[in-house]
C-alpha cells in the first residue's frame, strides 16, 4: 500500500530530502581536488542577499562549458565536467566549488610534483579573474595511496607540518598555511580506507579549513569592538566619579543621566554592529571542533595532531572573540546598574522637591481659606450694617407715620438678630455651593476644606 501523496505536509518532502541533499563525493585514490570557498565582500550575512551573485558565478561557469546551470531556487549542484567534477553548495554566508580531477597513476610523479597537476589548471581565467576580493578559502587536496614519509611531504609546505592517522585506514598532512601558490594544501593517503571513506574524510578536511577562516573573521571584529569598549568603560569610570562625589545640582543630575543613556545607546549599537560575526565564529569554531572529532585522529609520533594545531592557533583567537563577548555584555550590565542607581538619585531628588511644593501649596492654602474666613466675617458685617441700616430707615418712617416706637432703641435691637440670620444664611448658601456631586472630585475637595 503506498501513502497517497495528499496526505503529506507541504514540507514534508523538501524536509525530507534536505538529508540527502549535501552527499558525500566518491573519490578513489589517486585523485587531485581544489576547493574554493566564496564570501562576496560587503554581503549582510544571509544567504538571500548573496544567493542571486552565487548562482550568477556559477551560471557563468557552467555557461563557459555549455552545461545548464541549476534552477533558480537550488542550492547545491553537482556535474561532471568531464575533464574534471564540480559539487557547488550555497550556506547561509558563503558558498562552496569542489573541483575534483581522477589522475592516471605516473610511477615517475614524485612528491614535489604532486601538487602542479590540480583541477584549477581547466578553469577558464576569466572566471577566476571575478572571483577577485571574494575568495575566503582555497586549498588544494591531492589523495594518494600508501603512507607517506613526512620528511618527503615537507618539500610541499612551507610552515610546521602537522598530521595523524585518520579514520582508522587513513592519513592527514597539511601545515594549514596559505602557499606562494594562495591555496593551502591537504594531503590525504589511503593507506586502508574504507569504500567511500576518503570521499568523507576529504569533505571533513576541507570543512575544517573553511569553517577555520569562516570562524577567524570575529578575530579583526573582536579587536576592533575592544578598543571601542576600552573608550566606553573610560567614559563609564569618570561618570561615576562624578556620581560618587556628589553634591551635584538637579540640572547636574539630569545631564549625568542624559550622558549615560548616550553611553548605553553607544554600546547597543556596537552590539547590534558586531553580535552577528561574533556569534557566527562562535559557530563556526563548533564545527571545526565536531569535524576535528569526527576524523578521529591518533597521533604520528613527532608530529601534531590537527587538533593539537587548532588547540594551539585557533582557540586563543575564539577565546579572544568568547572574551569580548562576554566583556561587552557585562559592560552593558555595569551601565544599567549605573543607570539604573542615577534614576533613583534623581528619583529622590525630584520626591523631595515636590514634597516642597506640596508644602508650600498647604501653606498658601492655609493662608487662603484663613483669608476666605476673615473676608466672609467681613462680608457678614458689612452686609448686617446695610440691612441694619434699612430697618433704621424703616423704623423712622414708622414714627413718622406716628407708631409709638423708638427708631434708635429698635435698630440697636435688631443688629444682634440680623447679624445672625446673615451669617446663618450666608453658611446656609456655602453648603449649598460645595454639596458633593457624584463624580465631581472636585466637590468633594471644596466640601472637604469648609470650615465647620
Amino acid at each position: 500500500m503506498t501513502t497517497n501523496a495528499s496526505l503529506n505536509h507541504a514540507q514534508r518532502i523538501p524536509l525530507a530530502a534536505e538529508i540527502h541533499s549535501r552527499p558525500f563525493l566518491k573519490l578513489e585514490a589517486p585523485e587531485a581536488l581544489t576547493h574554493l570557498a566564496i564570501f562576496p565582500a560587503g554581503e549582510s550575512g544571509s544567504r538571500s542577499s548573496h544567493y542571486p551573485s552565487q548562482h550568477a558565478l556559477l551560471a557563468q561557469l557552467c555557461g563557459h562549458f555549455g552545461v545548464a546551470p541549476p534552477h533558480a531556487g537550488a542550492n547545491h549542484f553537482f556535474h561532471d565536467f568531464g575533464r574534471f567534477r564540480l559539487k557547488w553548495e550555497c550556506h547561509t554566508e558563503f558558498a562552496t566549488y569542489t573541483f575534483t580531477e581522477k589522475r592516471v597513476p605516473d610511477p615517475g610523479t614524485t612528491a614535489a610534483d604532486s601538487f602542479d597537476r590540480v583541477p584549477l589548471a581547466h578553469l577558464p581565467q576569466a572566471w577566476i579573474a571575478a572571483l577577485r576580493g571574494s575568495l575566503m578559502a582555497a586549498a588544494h587536496v591531492v589523495l594518494e595511496r600508501g603512507a607517506a614519509d613526512p620528511a618527503t611531504l615537507q618539500q610541499n609546505f612551507t610552515g610546521m607540518l602537522a598530521g595523524a592517522r585518520v579514520m582508522q585506514g587513513g592519513e592527514l598532512w597539511t601545515d594549514f598555511a596559505i602557499q606562494p601558490d594562495g591555496f593551502s594544501r591537504f594531503v590525504l593517503r589511503d593507506v586502508d580506507m574504507r569504500a567511500q571513506q576518503a570521499g568523507r574524510l576529504a569533505q571533513r578536511v576541507l570543512e575544517i579549513e573553511t569553517y577555520r577562516m569562516m570562524a577567524l573573521l570575529g578575530l579583526p571584529v573582536a579587536r576592533t569592538v575592544a578598543a571601542a569598549l576600552d573608550d566606553v568603560e573610560a567614559e563609564l569610570a569618570t561618570l561615576a566619579e562624578r556620581m560618587v562625589a556628589g553634591g551635584a545640582s538637579a540640572a547636574a543630575e539630569q545631564d549625568l543621566l542624559g550622558q549615560i543613556t548616550r553611553l548605553a545607546a553607544r554600546l547597543e549599537k556596537l552590539s547590534l554592529n558586531n553580535g552577528y560575526r561574533l556569534s557566527a565564529s562562535k559557530a563556526y569554531y563548533r564545527l571545526v571542533r565536531a569535524r576535528i572529532e569526527e576524523l578521529r585522529e591518533t597521533r604520528i609520533e613527532g608530529v601534531p595532531t590537527v587538533d593539537e594545531f587548532m588547540e594551539r592557533r585557533l582557540t586563543p583567537a575564539m577565546n579572544t572573540c568568547e572574551a569580548v563577548t562576554a566583556r561587552q555584555e557585562a559592560l552593558g550590565r555595569r551601565i544599567a546598574n549605573v543607570n539604573d542607581l542615577l534614576r533613583t538619585r534623581v528619583s529622590i531628588v525630584q520626591e523631595e522637591q515636590n514634597r516642597q511644593i506640596l508644602q508650600s501649596m498647604d501653606r498658601r492654602t492655609a493662608q487662603q481659606l484663613r483669608l476666605q474666613q476673615a473676608v466672609e466675617g467681613l462680608s457678614v458685617a458689612a452686609i448686617s450694617y446695610y440691612v441694619v441700616g434699612l430697618l433704621g430707615y424703616a423704623g423712622k418712617a414708622a414714627k413718622a407715620l406716628g407708631l409709638p416706637l423708638n427708631p434708635d432703641l429698635a435698630t440697636g435691637a435688631l443688629v444682634p438678630l440680623v447679624a445672625a440670620a446673615v451669617w446663618l444664611g450666608l453658611r446656609r448658601m456655602h453648603k449649598r455651593m460645595h454639596r458633593p456631586v457624584v463624580g465631581d472630585r472636585h466637590a468633594e475637595i471644596g466640601h472637604a476644606v469648609l470650615p465647620p
